[in-house]
């Protein structure tokens, strides 16, 4: 008898990495019961985002409260606004059997840690120090001295890859994505997901 419990996949890594473009790629894959979690957010909902869909917007004294009650996997304030994974949302997708993907940093990874132990952490890797820093000028929004400072954090970032299960290197997006979904696989094969019942057999041997 298989575990029907899904999977809770965390998929972290620096600043310009490739994690949400892999992410979509995964989706786009339409693997079986596979799906990204909806962050909770204070921010005020854009003109084309969806109550559930995009976010879950709430105010910011709903926000405080559940993090009093340690409701959330992890959370983080960003300038005025919080985010965060709800984990009664996250749990109660799993308990269906759905598959959730995590793209969250690695702050918000190492708090998944302490509040979630059975995740899956998969760290992506940039394919070399240079080609990350060329990721980060390509985008062209940020000053020289605001990428020498993002550089820095990927630096230190990057050593908290040990501490993950998995790193995929994302030198070229598909294959990285192939990967990623091997891993998957291979989890769900598992034998701690199994409870080998053998009276079936034995009754057969008599």
């Amino acid at each position: 008898m298989i575990d029907k419990k899904g999977l809770l996949i965390v998929i972290s890594g620096p600043s310009a990495v490739g994690k949400g473009t892999i992410c979509k790629e995964l989706i786009k894959r339409n693997i079986e019961n596979l799906e990204i979690s909806i962050s909770a957010t204070t921010r005020k909902p854009r003109y084309n985002e969806v109550n559930g869909v995009n976010y879950h917007f709430i105010s910011k004294e709903t926000f405080e409260s559940m993090v009093q009650q340690g409701e959330f996997l992890e959370y983080a304030q960003v300038y005025d606004n919080y985010y965060g994974t709800p984990k009664k949302y996250v749990i109660d997708r799993l308990s269906e059997g759905k598959d959730v993907i995590l793209e969250i940093d690695i702050q918000g990874a190492k708090q998944v840690r302490e509040n979630y132990k059975e995740g899956i952490f998969i760290f992506i890797m940039p394919p070399s120090y240079k080609e990350l820093k060329n990721r980060i000028m390509k985008r062209g929004t940020e000053a020289q001295k605001d990428i020498e400072k993002r550089m820095k954090c990927a630096y230190e970032e990057i050593k908290q890859a040990e501490y993950y299960n998995y790193i995929v290197v994302n030198d070229d997006l598909y294959s990285a994505v192939e990967k990623i979904y091997c891993i998957i696989t291979a989890e769900k094969c598992k034998l701690n997901r199994y409870h080998i019942d053998l009276s079936e057999f034995k009754e057969e041997l008599l």
